[in-house]
């Protein structure tokens, strides 16, 4: 066990309502992250459905939760053989705030080919990459740790690496063992790469994010690698793949944001 785990249980309340609380130490700025919120949903979820583990969860963010008590109302849609379907609607103070569409199986007892056209990013080992100072503007540094090795220029706001493309390892700060829940954060982890662009900047919400679980990670930190092909009048995608110390490929993941820029590319601030 460890804060995740802990900070990311749910309770029932009813057989289509669970209660969870929103807990500080993921919050970057005011907001909580929405990978951490993801995956109190999906707490949710697994409890609802026969199915318990996580395949494919597709969320919407209709406005930013805060710290303290949260609903979770889970509508079941259909349970197969291999697969079951639920909504999630992520209720807090009375209001919207996530809503979430499902698809749970039993990873164990996935069969079948496997091929990838693509292969896990070759990275200096993670005790050879330099550990990061917490920071105080991102809460979140006290619960996930970050060590960048594409785009860390950028990150020490040294220069731009132009490229849309951060990469690194990852893993919880407390050494606690990665699991297909912490998936659903860690695809949500990594600072937009459209900072390597732009600079690192104020405000990016996310509108959209789908995340696909492929496998259990092995014990260990991951390595993740997000990049963003297209900005179009201040809306960016991002796409995300998270390797385990194996090189085993056990998520991807793609969400849509907005940026308001605060800053210039020379990192003057934007008036």
């Amino acid at each position: 066990m460890g804060f995740f785990s802990d900070e990311t249980k749910v309770d029932k309340v009813s057989d289509t309502r669970w209660r969870g609380h929103i807990a500080a130490g993921w919050r970057i700025g005011a907001v909580p992250n929405g990978g951490y919120i993801l995956a109190i949903a999906a707490r949710a979820l697994a409890d609802a459905l026969p199915h318990k583990d996580p395949l494919t969860l597709n969320a919407f963010y209709m406005a930013p939760t805060e710290l303290g008590e949260v609903f979770c109302d889970v509508e079941v849609l259909r349970t197969g053989k291999g697969t079951s379907f639920a909504h999630c609607r992520v209720i807090q103070n009375g209001s919207l705030r996530m809503l979430v569409t499902a698809a749970f199986t039993n990873q164990a007892s996935l069969s079948g080919e496997s091929w990838s056209s693509g292969k896990a990013p070759d990275y200096p080992a993670w005790d050879d990459c330099p550990a990061p100072s917490l920071s105080k503007d991102r809460e979140f540094t006290q619960r996930v740790e970050i060590r960048m090795v594409e785009g860390a220029a950028t990150l020490r706001r040294e220069q731009l690496d132009d490229n849309g493309v951060f990469g690194g390892w990852l893993q919880h700060r407390d050494g606690a063992k990665p699991d297909l829940f912490s998936l659903l954060m860690f695809a949500d982890a990594f600072p937009p790469p459209i900072f390597t662009v732009f600079g690192m900047q104020d405000w990016v919400p996310t509108i959209e994010l789908t995340v696909q679980i492929r496998g259990l990670p092995a014990d260990g930190p991951l390595k993740g690698r997000f990049l963003t092909r297209h900005l179009s009048n201040g809306v960016m995608e991002e796409d995300g793949e998270i390797w385990d110390q194996n090189d085993q490929l056990v998520c991807v993941c793609r969400q849509t944001a907005k940026i308001r820029l605060s800053h210039n590319k020379d990192g003057s601030r934007i008036r």
